[in-house]
């Protein structure tokens, strides 16, 4: 007997797909983007006006959290577990990156991908070194 007093959502297709938008916060799926990809990752970002929870359902990921300076960025990174939930502070620079079959939810502000994103992009030695850093990670 279906009253209609559940509601559900999943998202098949790669990438970000925020499916329940109400006033103030939202929840997205996040599936992976060659973009994502553990040797791929070219870009940081930041939110100034939200935190942003992220938990993994499926696959492997890595949380990444940077510190920008002028000259470099140095990275703190964590190979998440299934089910665990991590929180990045709002105006903290991050960035998450996922095997091909990785799946993750992510709560924040509502329309933070729309209207409260800044991008910060690595330099190339900044890539090498966020690189290695991931690989191993995925290694062990």
């Amino acid at each position: 007997m279906n009253k209609g007093l559940i509601e559900t959502y999943y998202a098949k297709e790669n990438g970000y797909h925020p499916f329940f938008i109400r006033e103030h916060w939202q929840v997205a799926q996040l599936n992976y983007l060659p973009s994502l990809a553990f040797t791929g990752i070219e870009r940081v970002e930041r939110h100034k006006h939200t935190d942003e929870i992220f938990v993994l359902t499926k696959g492997k990921a890595v949380l990444i959290g940077a510190v920008v300076d002028n000259k470099q960025t140095d990275f703190e990174c964590i190979l998440m577990k299934q089910g665990v939930t991590y929180n990045i502070p709002g105006n903290a620079w991050h960035m998450i990156a996922m095997s091909e079959d990785a799946e993750v939810i992510i709560v924040e502000k509502s329309n933070t991908h729309l209207n409260d994103v800044t991008y910060h992009y690595l330099t190339d030695m900044d890539r090498f070194k966020l690189k290695l850093q991931i690989l191993q990670l995925v290694s062990d």
